[in-house]
């Protein structure tokens, strides 16, 4: 067995830029940086097999960016087995858009898509900055390559409260309250509700629970110092998602507060299945006022919402503290030589099928918008928020209509897979944001000490992450479980499931030959 070889490297890809920030349902035009956005880049190479990690501060990986990396990777450092690239997102709701700002069509005239006006507010090219954001994630990548030197990984799991479910389930049916909208784009209402109102006398209780797990895994020079760690936490980064500057979110303060004990170690974040969870409490809140009252007082920060950045403080010094008590016993166990096996395969699963009674809906919805006209009427930024709305919504409708039709010769939804081992760790990829149960499946069956689930990977081609839901998520309906946002089935999410379990299994039969 031949000694692992290890490579860091990161780049800071904020832009000064005006450029769209997504993640609502309507535009936000940055207008300055909070914090830095990052792509962290680690190569961890076992002599017969590597893995090339690249975590990056974004909502979603989309609009063929894993393809322009893994090209210009291609032409920079022929060497380097692109295939092998794992992408993720962060999933922070503060990052800039690379994909063309899909959903609103800047600058695109189409018979099927308009283009939102935007008098008065200038709007960098997304796409400009997705051949930046490429080349710099590239260079990271071969320069993580390029440094790679004998060292060793420990591992270990901890415990850091980041999470709470984010779907409120009631005792009624919320479709059949007064004046409730049946089907709205944001969701079809049923028993339940993402981020509802739990002081409500049919608050029944919340749909999932929360994983308090923290995986960690840590890397090594051959004198045992600490060079960074894989950071795996099972909840996004989305406590500054109204903010109109760019921001890591919690990311950031985490790693300030561990470089400041450790050093400037690299810190590669990623998100496990949280497609249900989110990192804020939606009942208890007067007490959370009070908690940060009396541990914080007032933080002096120009953030358009300070309870979100007092809760992200917390948030990052739970996961350090969880880092600290981990890394105190698992740097007892340094594995300089251990396997390293890297599968990557396309998969295909179970479509959630568009009903002819649902692709109706949308066919009279669509028709309904687009009758409706721009607004100019308000400022600059009302009116972009507006019409960025209607246009959204438009091409929600339109995406089912699409899919309708599409389903009818593609009943399947390919993605591709990765399965991977470094000793006696798995890691699973998928491109959703994946309801928490799927996790717990996977990691209940998996033939490795620990396993670390890691969604919205990079896909090749256009498209990026959408929610994967339960079966228990299916029935209460709602965002996050309608025919909007799920483009695989419950059924698929097993079959996901099912596929990530036979390879895990078959790397570790690999032991045996």
């Amino acid at each position: 067995m031949n000694r692992v070889k290890i490579g860091w490297a990161s780049r800071d890809v904020s832009t000064k830029e005006p450029i769209n920030i997504p993640g609502q349902f309507h535009m936000r035009i940055s207008k300055g940086i909070l914090d830095p956005v990052t792509v962290t880049a680690l190569v961890i190479d076992g002599g017969d097999d590597l893995v090339i990690f690249l975590s990056a501060d974004l909502v979603v990986v989309r609009a063929h960016l894993l393809d322009e990396i893994r090209a210009a990777v291609q032409k920079k450092n022929p060497a380097i087995p692109v295939e092998k690239i794992l992408m993720s997102a962060t999933h922070t709701h503060a990052g800039p858009s690379h994909y063309n700002d899909v959903g609103w069509c800047l600058g695109v005239s189409t018979p099927n898509t308009g283009a939102v006006p935007h008098p008065g507010i200038d709007i960098a090219s997304s796409e400009a900055y997705r051949h930046h954001l490429a080349d710099l994630a590239s260079d990271a990548i071969v320069e993580a390559y390029g440094k790679r030197a004998e060292g060793g990984v420990g591992y270990g799991y901890g415990y850091a409260v980041v999470a709470h479910s984010r779907r409120v389930v009631y005792f009624d049916d919320l479709s059949k309250r007064p004046g409730a909208i049946i089907n709205s784009t944001h969701g079809v209402n049923g028993h339940a509700a993402m981020y509802g109102n739990t002081n409500d006398e049919n608050f029944s209780h919340y749909e999932a629970g929360a994983d308090h797990f923290l995986n960690l895994l840590f890397t090594f020079d051959m004198d045992g110092k600490l060079t960074g760690a894989i950071i795996n936490v099972p909840c996004p980064s989305q406590n500054s998602e109204l903010e109109y500057m760019l921001s890591a979110d919690y990311w950031h303060d985490t790693r300030v507060a561990l470089r400041k004990k450790y050093g400037d170690i690299f810190i590669l974040p990623q998100c496990a299945a949280s497609g249900d969870l989110s990192p804020r409490i939606l009942h208890y809140k007067d007490a959370q006022t009070r908690r940060y009252r009396l541990k914080y007082g007032d933080i002096d920060t120009a953030a358009a919402n300070k309870t979100e950045m007092m809760n992200r403080r917390d948030i990052a010094e739970r996961i350090a503290a969880g880092f600290d008590e981990v890394y105190a016993w698992a740097k007892k166990e340094i594995f300089t030589e251990v396997p390293v096996a890297h599968i990557v395969e396309t998969v295909k699963l179970s479509r959630r099928i568009i009903s002819d009674e649902e692709v109706q809906i949308a066919r009279e919805g669509l028709a309904d918008l687009e009758t409706k006209d721009f607004t100019f009427d308000g400022t600059p930024e009302e009116n972009l928020n507006r019409n960025s709305v209607l246009e959204a919504r438009r091409n929600r409708f339109r995406r089912i209509i699409s899919r309708y039709d599409e389903q009818k010769t593609e009943p399947k939804l390919p993605m591709e897979l990765h399965v991977l081992r470094i000793g006696d760790v798995a890691f699973c990829s998928n491109r959703f944001e994946l309801y928490m149960d799927f996790q717990h499946r996977m990691q209940a069956r998996s033939p490795f000490t620990q396993t670390f689930i890691i969604q919205l990977a990079g896909q090749p081609g256009v498209e990026g992450g959408s929610y994967l839901c339960t079966e228990r998520g299916e029935w209460g309906r709602g965002y996050s479980a309608s025919m909007y946002c799920n483009l695989v089935s419950p059924q698929g999410g097993q079959e996901l499931v099912e596929e990530s379990v036979r390879l895990m299994k078959k790397l570790k039969s690999a032991d045996c030959e």
